[in-house]
């Protein structure tokens, strides 16, 4: 029979990247002088179900890899061998290079074989090492098979001789044929949840043996049972329910395409705004005529709006997808640099939408880097300071009003304010003595911007910070920063908990509508003409308790005629961009609302000054402005 699996490669790759991430995850918390042996044991079996699913799809240069981790893998799960660092650097490369093979088959990357052989000949080396007699790694691509009773060496694809009662202790694992084979049914206390992915139907262990067809002799019947089988790619464990009793959480999760998560958040979209003028509609008619219309109305709304709630959240994703991958990088720099660094998380299951999460790590990766290389000092140096030698970074996630708020703090050297105006000075920015310090602190994310003595080939080249300030204003969020000299560094950013819905104030300029971000408002306020100053000419500034920000006004950025040009008869809405605040004017103010974000990009064109679009319930298109873009073009027209 002709069977295309090339259709499952996706479900592969992406239990493949799991398994490999859980991998990563459970090796750097593994205790070299007293492991866990339901770590060993777990760290075994992710292995095992990658060398699995790489056979089972003909990636026979990842079962190379993996079959040669398993190996070393069992003899420490068996205690034939102790642990050591040395093995869980090897483990870690070992990951790093399936990764990169796994790359190569799902997106079509080049995979360096240099990188692939060193990983394979370190973990041989390892493995044979308490062995003499051991013969040599061969040279072709082809590995041996080992002779132990242990090892799988048709990497899963022939039968196996039922292993002693002896040795079906936790963690052993069956089906070596991965569901393509028969095999003896053999009670043990732990099955391997992921065979063969749902291809074949297994045989139920209530049958007698000799019910079970042989899969050359399959009917075309039974073959057409196949396609039935291919829900289970979406859940592995569904073919073991049939005999062991899944846990409660097995049945509460499927994979579903972010598409098509995207799609079902834009309709409900559709829907609200279909709600809201269907209410806005309602509103001019007689209350007497309508007044049950009103009752429904009203009702649907309440629907609306909880539909609206749970449909977004499910594109929420902890924040721990994010922090994950950074223990692993603040190891290999910490040994780099010669540190010694700990890294703490707080409030891994902090949820986030998922395309912010996408969007964040690299900012994060920036800050990490940051406070390893210019933050921690070295351990001698923390010492005669008076401190452990051991650094920690803490990075602490958690939801404040609408906001979600990611702090990167550190124990560090901190920040050194005569070192950053000396080195502004010198780059002829405009600085004084008398800044306060969160103004001096944020020149750091000017680009170009660096104080490091040395540059490395970790940091130091003033490249990366004013990145993290500009993909952060693109997410609609801000970063703070706080530091002590001696004592250490926390950067702060906030943003929205999500890019599809926004709460926004509605105001009115020239008979236009815009929608001003609830966030970033300050407050708003009427003008009086003695607050009002003129700077040469160029712009105006007004003062509010003390404080001269500059006016903007918003027909004169966007050309609006038969808007109020009186600044004493219209309102001025503060709002605060990059830590600078900023006044707009505007004739006046509509009310607040929560508003489905619209792309004007990839409907129409970008336009400089506004972030997006939304439809209001009268059915206009109202324009969402771009605070941090207006305050900066303030500034470029009043340099």
């Amino acid at each position: 029979m002709s069977f295309d699996l090339s259709q499952f490669y996706q479900v592969f790759f992406e239990e493949a990247a799991e398994h490999l991430t859980n991998m990563e995850s459970l090796l750097l918390s593994l205790e070299v002088n007293d492991p866990s042996m339901d770590d060993l044991n777990a760290i075994f079996r992710a292995a095992h179900s990658i060398k699995g699913g790489a056979g089972t799809f003909g990636f026979t240069d990842m079962t190379e890899v993996t079959h040669v981790l398993e190996t070393l893998l069992d003899k420490l799960r068996k205690q034939e061998m102790a642990l050591t660092n040395e093995m869980v650097n090897a483990f870690l490369e070992a990951g790093d290079a399936i990764s990169m093979q796994l790359a190569g088959h799902r997106d079509g990357t080049a995979v360096d074989e240099q990188i692939i052989k060193d990983a394979r000949a370190k973990l041989e080396r390892l493995s044979s090492a308490d062995q003499s007699a051991a013969p040599a790694a061969p040279s072709s691509p082809v590995i041996a098979p080992v002779k132990a009773p242990d090892t799988d060496p048709g990497y899963g694809f022939f039968d196996d001789e039922p292993a002693p009662a002896a040795q079906n202790t936790a963690g052993a694992e069956d089906s070596q044929g991965y569901g393509f084979f028969e095999e003896t049914p053999v009670q043990k206390t732990e099955r391997e949840t992921v065979r063969g992915y749902g291809f074949l139907q297994e045989p139920n262990p209530d049958t007698k043996p000799e019910a079970v067809a042989p899969v050359a002799e399959q009917t075309p019947a039974a073959v057409q049972a196949v396609p039935h089988l291919m829900a289970e790619q979406a859940h592995p464990t569904r073919r073991a329910a049939d005999r062991v009793p899944p846990p409660a959480a097995a049945d509460s999760s499927i994979r579903v395409s972010v598409e098509k998560v995207d799609q079902l958040i834009n309709l409900v979209g559709e829907l609200v705004i279909t709600q809201a003028m269907l209410t806005q509609s309602a509103s001019l008619l007689d209350p007497l005529v309508v007044e049950r219309l009103q009752s429904g109305l009203s009702q649907l709304q309440r629907n609306t709006r909880d539909i609206q709630e749970a449909v977004m959240a499910v594109r929420m994703l902890p924040i721990s997808f994010v922090f994950s991958r950074f223990p692993r990088v603040v190891r290999d720099m910490a040994s780099k640099l010669g540190k010694q660094i700990e890294l703490k998380t707080l409030g891994e299951g902090t949820e986030l939408d998922k395309g912010l999460i996408e969007k964040i790590a690299d900012p994060l990766t920036h800050l990490i880097r940051n406070s390893l290389d210019h933050g921690i000092e070295m351990p001698e140096k923390r010492v005669a300071a008076g401190k452990s030698p051991t650094g920690t970074i803490t990075l602490n996630a958690f939801h404040q009003g609408g906001n979600i708020v990611i702090e990167v703090a550190d124990d560090g050297g901190g920040l050194s304010r005569t070192r950053i105006l000396n080195k502004a000075r010198e780059r002829g920015m405009n600085v004084s003595d008398d800044m306060p310090d969160s103004a001096v602190w944020m020149l750091i994310y000017e680009a170009g911007f660096s104080t490091a003595e040395v540059v490395t080939d970790v940091s130091g080249r003033g490249v990366g910070m004013d990145v993290v300030k500009r993909n952060i204003a693109e997410l609609g969020g801000r970063v703070e920063i706080d530091s002590a000299e001696g004592y250490g560094t926390r950067t702060t950013i906030r943003l929205p908990l999500t890019l599809a819905i926004l709460d926004g104030l509605s105001v009115s300029v020239g008979g236009q509508v815009f929608i001003a971000p609830l966030g970033s408002i300050v407050e708003s306020l009427q003008v009086n003409a003695e607050d009002l100053k003129s700077v040469s000419g160029e712009g105006h500034l007004l003062r509010v308790r003390g404080e001269y920000l500059p006016l903007v006004s918003v027909h004169e950025v966007f050309n609006i005629q038969n808007a109020i040009t009186d600044f004493t008869k219209g309102i001025v809405v503060i709002i605060e961009a990059e830590g600078k605040k900023t006044a707009l004017m505007v004739d006046e103010l509509l009310g607040q609302h929560q508003v489905v974000i619209k792309s004007l990009a990839s409907n129409f064109r970008k336009v400089q000054g506004i972030s997006g679009a939304t439809i209001m319930g009268d059915g206009k298109v109202a324009l969402i402005l771009d605070v941090q873009a207006l305050a900066a073009q303030h500034k470029s027209r009043n340099p």
